[in-house]
Order: structure tokens, then C-alpha cells, then sequence
């Protein structure tokens, strides 16, 4: 598999500077990380803000479809939906696994799980699914 997700990361500055890092990879899966910092939480509340936890959301459904795709840097791809359901405060380091459910012609769906440690246990912080547009033309 060519590391086209590493390069990815490489060339987008606003996914390096919170810090998202791919941990595995594999055929229709990615597992991501990103560790907590108070810059990426909302003022005072040592919990991380929604919108970066949909942002590692998003980026591992890309990612993870990307997993799928032949020639995955020529092959344009672009979410068309996002959903997000936050389960519980973010206020650790976050682990996403994002799996593909389906790579079609023209659409993918990806389910994607955000858990931390909580507690001395891994816990549920968000689950999401990504739908997106892919340009094999």
C-alpha cells in the first residue's frame, strides 16, 4: 500500500498543527490520534471543541477510504455528509477509528469511533459516519 495518508497529513498544515497522526493503517481501516491540548479547548473547560473532534471525524473517513482506492492520490474524493453524535467530554487523548462500510463506484460510507481513556477505561467520546463523493473518471 503506497502511504498516500502520511502525505496527506504532510500537506495540510491544519491537520499537522492539532496534531493528527496516523497510528495504523489497513485495506478499508485507519486508526488516528490526537493528543489533548488546551489550545483545542473550549476556554476554561478542559474539554476539547466539537468542531476539532468532527474534524478528526472527517479526515478518517478520507482517510480510511483512501485505504480502498487503487490509485489513491489521483482519485479525487470529497465528504459530501458528516455526522457526528458526541457521546461524552473529550478531555484526554483521542483515538479514531475509522472503518469503510462501503466503497461504490461514485459514493463511500465510512463509520468512524472517537474513544479516550476515561475513568482507567477507553469510553465512547463521539461516533460519526462520512459520506463521500468519489471523482474515478
Amino acid at each position: 500500500m503506497t502511504d498516500v495518508n502520511r502525505q496527506f497529513l504532510n500537506d495540510h498544515d491544519h491537520l499537522q498543527d492539532i496534531g493528527i497522526a496516523i497510528e495504523a493503517q489497513e485495506e478499508g481501516y485507519v486508526r488516528l490520534s490526537l493528543p489533548f491540548d488546551d489550545s483545542l479547548a473550549n476556554p476554561g473547560t478542559g474539554v476539547m471543541q466539537g468542531g476539532v473532534v468532527a474534524t478528526l471525524i472527517d479526515h478518517g473517513g478520507g482517510a480510511a477510504l483512501r485505504t480502498t482506492l487503487e490509485d489513491p492520490a489521483e482519485t479525487p474524493h470529497a465528504s459530501t455528509e458528516l455526522n457526528v453524535s458526541y457521546v461524552r467530554p473529550a478531555s484526554g487523548d483521542l483515538t479514531a477509528e475509522a472503518t469503510v462500510v462501503r466503497s461504490g463506484t461514485s459514493m463511500a460510507v465510512v463509520e468512524v469511533e472517537v474513544t479516550t481513556e476515561f475513568e482507567g477505561e477507553e469510553k465512547t467520546v463521539a461516533v460519526g459516519r462520512v459520506s463521500l463523493h468519489i471523482d474515478r473518471e
